[in-house]
C-alpha cells in the first residue's frame, strides 16, 4: 500500500504551506543522491519525498488528495513515476539553496535543467456505468513532438549547461547570479538542422492513440494527469503531461449523490394500496423490488451497496428508492362515484401512527 503523503513528508494534515516546503527541503537533503552515492533506499526515498511534495505544495492537488487519497491520482494522475529530472527541473527552487554540498543543487545529475513541454488539456465523458465499475478509454490526442531527422549542437551562449551565469558588483561584494539561457530555453541546445515541416523548434504535431485507465468512482470535475503524454519542448526536454477532466453525463432515472444514487419510482394507487412487484435501474442491472400494501407517497426504501464505489476505498454507497403514488387525475362516473363514497370512510382518512416517520425522519435518514 502506498505510504500517506503526509507521513512521507513528517507533517500532519494541518499543516502548512511553508511548514510543508520546510519538512520537504529536509528530507531532500537527506536523501539527496550526492549525499548518499549507490543508495538505492536514499534515492527512493528522494523520490517519495518528492512525489509527496508535488501534491502537498498545490492547492488544487492538495484538496483532491485530502478528499480522496492516493486513489485522486489513479489512472495515471498525479506524481507518480517521478525520475530525477521530473524532481531537479520542478523543484529547482528547494535544490538551489542546498550550496557546494550538492554540486551547486544537481550534483551528479548535471547542472543542466531539462525544459519541460506544455501540458494538453482534455475532457472525458463518462456514463454512470463508467463511473460505478471504472473503465479504459482510448482517445486521439494531437501533441507535438521531436520531428525525425533533426540535429541539434551545443548552444554557443551557454556551452550547453542550460544557465546563464552574471557576476555583478554590489556593496555586499561580487554576486553571482543564474537564470536560464534564453537563446536555448534552458535546454543547451539548439538546432542544426530540420526537416521541412518541422517548426522553429523541429516539432511536428502528430495524431496519438492514448490509453487511459479511469477508477471507479470519480467525480464531475475531476482531473487526472497521464505523464509524458503532452507536448515536447525539442532537443533534451522532457514531455508535458496529458490533463484529463471527468465529465459525468445524466443518466435517463438515476441521479448521482456522492457515492449514494437516487431513482424516483411513481406506483398508482392500487398499487400502494394493494401492494406490488417493480422493476428499476441500478448501476448493475435491472433489479425487481417489493412494494408492500398501504405504501405511503414519500417513503424511502434503501437497497444498500447498489450505489457507486467509494474512490478511496472498497465500500460503496446505497440506492435510496423514492416511493411516489400518482393521483388519478382524469376519472370516469363510476371512479368519481367510488371516491365520493370513500370520503366518509375512515379507511381512507389520513391516521399516522407514531411508528411511521415523519418527512424530515425519512429525509435524515437518507444522509446518515
Amino acid at each position: 500500500m502506498k505510504q500517506d503523503y503526509y507521513e512521507v513528508l513528517g507533517v500532519s494534515k494541518g499543516a502548512s504551506e511553508s511548514e510543508i516546503k520546510k519538512a520537504y527541503r529536509k528530507k531532500a537533503i537527506k536523501y539527496h543522491p550526492d549525499k548518499n552515492p549507490g543508495d538505492q533506499t536514499a534515492e527512493e526515498n528522494f523520490k517519495k519525498a518528492a512525489e509527496a511534495y508535488e501534491v502537498l505544495s498545490d492547492s488544487e492537488k492538495k484538496a483532491r488528495y485530502d478528499q480522496f487519497g492516493h486513489a485522486a491520482f489513479e489512472g495515471g494522475a498525479g506524481a507518480g513515476g517521478m525520475n530525477m529530472d521530473d524532481i531537479f527541473s520542478q523543484f529547482g527552487d528547494i535544490f538551489s539553496g542546498f550550496g557546494g554540498g550538492f554540486g551547486g543543487g544537481f550534483g551528479g545529475f548535471g547542472q543542466q535543467a531539462r525544459v519541460k513541454g506544455s501540458n494538453l488539456r482534455i475532457q472525458i465523458k463518462l456514463s454512470l456505468n463508467d463511473i460505478a465499475h471504472g473503465v479504459e478509454k482510448k482517445v486521439k490526442v494531437k501533441r507535438k513532438i521531436q520531428a525525425e531527422g533533426v540535429r541539434f549542437k551545443t548552444c554557443p551562449t551557454c556551452g550547453g549547461s542550460g544557465q546563464v551565469t552574471k557576476i555583478a558588483n554590489t556593496i555586499l561584494g561580487r554576486m553571482q547570479t543564474q537564470s536560464t539561457c534564453t537563446t536555448c530555453g534552458g535546454s543547451g541546445e539548439i538546432i542544426a538542422s530540420k526537416p521541412s515541416g518541422a517548426d522553429s523548434r523541429g516539432l511536428v504535431t502528430k495524431e496519438e492513440t492514448v490509453s487511459i485507465k479511469i477508477p471507479a468512482g470519480v467525480e464531475e470535475g475531476m482531473q487526472l494527469k497521464v505523464s509524458g503524454k503532452g507536448n515536447e519542448a525539442g532537443g533534451n526536454s522532457i514531455p508535458g503531461d496529458l490533463m484529463v477532466v471527468i465529465k459525468e453525463e445524466e443518466h435517463e432515472t438515476l441521479k448521482r449523490e456522492g457515492k449514494n444514487l437516487h431513482y424516483d419510482l411513481r406506483i398508482s394507487f392500487s398499487e400502494a394500496v394493494l401492494g406490488a412487484s417493480k422493476e428499476i435501474d441500478t448501476v448493475d442491472g435491472k433489479v425487481r423490488i417489493k412494494i408492500e400494501k398501504g405504501t405511503q407517497s414519500g417513503k424511502v426504501l434503501r437497497l444498500r451497496s447498489k450505489g457507486l464505489r467509494e474512490l478511496n476505498g472498497y465500500s460503496k454507497g446505497d440506492l435510496l428508492v423514492h416511493v411516489l403514488v400518482w393521483t388519478p387525475q382524469k376519472l370516469n362516473a363510476d371512479q368519481i362515484a367510488f371516491f365520493e363514497n370513500c370520503q366518509e370512510d375512515q379507511n381512507f382518512k389520513p391516521n399516522p401512527n407514531l411508528k411511521e416517520k415523519s418527512t424530515f425522519d425519512r429525509i435524515r435518514d437518507m444522509f446518515s
